[in-house]
């Protein structure tokens, strides 16, 4: 936005007179957004639209790494921070917020996967090479 020099009286009315305007031009367009309930759930949806890491998703984010921003912080402030001032819990939200960027699917998913690896391991009986004995001896 260019700087604009009000030197006189009629200077300022115009300016009054331009942001009064554009007032106006943006809630008429806010209005058309919001105009019906199918137009305000359309333009809901199209911030949740796009998929992985679009740019026209509001968040950038799957919706791991959507759920991530809202459960990670209050998990935290209820469990661990219980005890803890507001301005404790403010910086755990914060810093939780920028930690979620981390969560997506893909990591959610690579970590699901390692830990059933790890069960279904437990799970296997070694192979020594000795054969197990049979009750027939």
């Amino acid at each position: 936005m260019a700087d604009i020099s009000i030197n006189s009286a009629s200077d300022l009315q115009a300016e009054m007179t331009r942001l009064r305007l554009l007032r106006d031009e943006q809630g008429a367009a806010i209005e058309a957004r919001f105009s019906s309930p199918s137009a305000t759930f359309g333009t809901v949806f199209s911030l949740f639209s796009g998929g992985k890491s679009s740019n026209g998703n509001i968040f950038g984010q799957d919706l791991f790494g959507v759920l991530s921003r809202i459960l990670l912080p209050l998990a935290l402030n209820k469990t661990i921070f219980r005890n803890s001032n507001f301005l404790i819990k403010g910086l755990v939200g914060l810093v939780s917020q920028k930690a979620s960027h981390f969560i997506n699917e893909d990591n959610v998913m690579g970590l699901w996967n390692k830990i059933t690896a790890l069960f279904e391991k437990k799970h296997q009986h070694a192979d020594y090479g000795i054969p197990p004995e049979s009750e027939a001896s």
